[in-house]
């Protein structure tokens, strides 16, 4: 069962180190950026490769902000190894978040075999970093484990050499700094947006949409936490995928018994929409559909928004918004530690 009293319990929360590495994702963003300064001094845009091929943790994140800008043809494979045709013509990016990283050093050993370009995010006193030493190759050292203050490393790297859009990180550490400052926990319930998502979907079983490219891949990264946090299903998908799940739903019965065995058993959805501010024709379309079926079947809705700011921060903004929701919820439930 879900106790909320526990949201605003000062020693249930103190006991949370989550919360607390939640709050310094800015300070995060910061620390990487200044240690990679002298790698990003290093690179030059030269000739523009054939194609890039991102590799390894998040490379689908980095294909969300580039491929619609990427000079060239973009490829991410999160998978081990490298494509086939990848060769002396191309460069080969990597974010490697964990030292022994198994899937990020097969890619990076076949691009210095093959003798790829190639750019590493890593530790700079790791194995992967070892296997990443060539000519071509260049490393930017990372430190914090985060898989976001990396990527915004990345991308700054990618702009550098011409292949990705200019990035602030310093409106994404801002843009996170807000959102530790809304969501924490010395904020209560009623002035918490992501306390007040908790209680939302602390019963039900929460259907995630996001209408743009980078809405859609953080409500995929909430669902992962909420999954995580909670031992309960959780699902974001596209809204062909999520409307037959609400057409599927009964709707409400406002006498049925809230203690009941059977009701609690049955989990209703929730609907919860990542909102970026993109207002495209196909995304009013779509959220139109999905808020059209959620109100026929009476399924409760809440929206996290973060309208404002370059696209990078407005994902990160959302993507800590659900990461604080998912870490209140495994409070609740007893779960956190």
């Amino acid at each position: 069962m879900f106790d909320d009293s526990l949201l605003d319990d000062p020693d249930a929360l103190a006991r949370v180190v989550q919360l607390r590495t939640l709050a310094e994702a800015g300070a995060r963003v910061r620390r990487e950026v200044e240690a990679s300064g002298s790698g990003l001094a290093t690179l030059v845009a030269d000739t523009p490769p054939r194609a890039v091929v991102v590799a390894g943790a998040d490379s689908r994140l980095l294909r969300a902000v580039l491929e619609p800008w990427c000079p060239v043809p973009f490829v991410a494979w999160p998978g081990p190894g490298l494509p086939g045709w990848a060769g002396t013509w191309d460069t080969v990016v990597v974010l490697a978040q964990t030292p022994g990283d198994v899937v990020a050093s097969t890619a990076i050993a076949e691009a210095v075999r093959r003798g790829c370009g190639l750019v590493v995010a890593c530790d700079p006193h790791s194995t992967v970093a070892e296997l990443a030493a060539g000519r071509h190759s260049s490393v930017l050292p990372i430190f914090t484990g985060d898989t976001l203050a990396a990527a915004v490393v990345m991308l700054q790297a990618l702009h550098q050499l011409g292949l990705g859009p200019e990035l602030d990180p310093e409106a994404v550490a801002a843009a996170l700094d807000e959102v530790a400052v809304s969501c924490s926990p010395f904020r209560d319930i009623v002035h918490n947006p992501a306390k007040e998502l908790a209680l939302l979907v602390a019963d039900a079983n929460p259907l995630l949409w996001g209408g743009s490219v980078l809405a859609a891949r953080a409500a995929r990264r909430v669902a992962e936490s909420i999954r995580r946090a909670s031992g309960q299903s959780s699902l974001a998908a596209d809204v062909d995928q999520l409307i037959p799940v609400l057409a599927a739903t009964a709707p409400r019965d406002l006498f049925a018994d809230p203690l009941d065995d059977e009701v609690v058993a049955t989990a209703r959805p929730a609907l919860v929409i990542l909102d970026d501010g993109t207002q495209g024709s196909a995304v009013r379309e779509q959220r139109g559909r999905l808020v059209a079926q959620a109100t026929r079947q009476q399924v409760r809705m809440h929206t996290l928004t973060c309208d404002s700011g370059p696209e990078v921060a407005r994902y990160a903004s959302l993507l800590l918004q659900g990461s604080y929701t998912a870490a209140y919820l495994g409070i609740g439930l007893g779960r956190a530690g």
